[in-house]
């Protein structure tokens, strides 16, 4: 789910639109394959929906929305952004936090 790029952390998401809110839904997969499962309120139309994600994972990870990249899945529910100024061993705890039952 999480790896280290030269240019940051890059995280797998997969997205599950039609969300009351937006929050993390828990992890999609298993092993090397893994992905964050984020539910998402916004509509996938005229990119509102990744630009309600880049909000919710920039507040997730206390990161400025700047520093959040969408790499790849522009228009697909599999994503993998890129995450700026957030070291890989911070990113690991803050989702043990936040998908912790």
């Amino acid at each position: 789910m999480l790896r280290v790029t030269p240019g940051g952390v890059a995280l797998a998401v997969r997205v599950q639109l039609g969300a009351k809110k937006t929050a993390i839904a828990g992890v999609y997969g298993d092993g090397v394959g893994a992905q964050l499962k984020v539910a998402v309120q916004a509509p996938p139309l005229e990119g509102r929906a990744n630009a309600a994600l880049v909000a919710f994972l920039a507040e997730t990870f206390s990161l400025p929305k700047n520093a959040i990249e969408l790499l790849s899945g522009k228009s697909g529910r599999n994503k993998v952004y890129l995450l700026r100024g957030i070291a890989l061993a911070e990113a690991e705890s803050i989702l043990r936090d936040r998908c912790s039952p």
